[in-house]
């Protein structure tokens, strides 16, 4: 099922006129741990013919997504210039939880990539919310250390914006500055606000984002009925 939604979402995109330039998957790209799952994965995001920059999810398996998502167009946690713009991929997972953490060395891994990059703004993309979405399982299995990554990301001045999977729902606040999205999956939704687990009704979908030369940043959600 997972696959035959991600193949609307992406038949969606094509039939379009929307042209992108890089897609961003944050993360859970696989569930049943095999490596086939990773090369369908390949097949089928390779006729895009774009840069796909990939962060690993809680469900994905590190040393079987390595092999696919470090060869080119795919990236693994990597960062790009484009314009204005700076783009970086963080690991916030943690082996066998469901819930994540951002390390002291993958913070200072982007601080560090930020300071050395002469781009104006910054996107960082991670797979858990750094933030609690108001759902009372789901922000149990969030981002332990997410304030001490909010105000990592306020200091470093040049974040705008900072894009999340995980949460089967969508999300958009500021948080001083910096615009925190949240992007529903391609497959099932989770239901908003609820106290215990709980699906949505809502259809698959995908993010539009632009990231203008001024540093704004434009965002339209995409829900595909299958």
């Amino acid at each position: 099922m997972t696959a035959a939604t991600l193949q609307s979402v992406l038949d969606h995109y094509q039939a379009g006129d929307w042209r992108a330039q890089r897609v961003l998957v944050t993360g859970d790209i696989i569930q049943d741990d095999s490596a086939e799952a990773y090369e369908r994965f390949r097949d089928l995001m390779s006729p895009l013919n774009l840069r796909i920059h990939c962060v690993p999810g809680n469900h994905d398996i590190r040393d079987l997504m390595r092999p696919v998502c470090c060869r080119p167009p795919f990236s693994y946690c990597a960062y790009e210039e484009i314009g204005e713009w700076l783009i970086v991929g963080i690991d916030s997972c943690v082996k066998g939880h469901a819930g994540g953490a951002i390390s002291r060395d993958e913070l200072e891994r982007l601080a560090d990539i930020i300071l050395r990059s002469p781009a104006k703004y910054v996107m960082v993309c991670l797979h858990h919310p750094p933030v609690e979405m108001g759902s009372a399982w789901l922000d149990t299995v969030g981002l332990k250390n997410g304030d001490e990554v909010l105000a990592r990301l306020v200091s470093l001045a040049r974040v705008r914006i900072a894009v999340f999977g995980h949460v089967h729902q969508e999300y958009d606040a500021d948080h001083e500055g910096v615009r925190i999205i949240g992007t529903p999956s391609t497959c099932r939704q989770f239901k908003p606000g609820s106290a215990e687990f709980a699906v949505d009704d809502k259809p698959p979908a995908y993010r539009r984002i632009e990231l203008n030369a001024d540093g704004s940043v434009d965002t339209e959600m995409v829900w595909v009925e299958t």
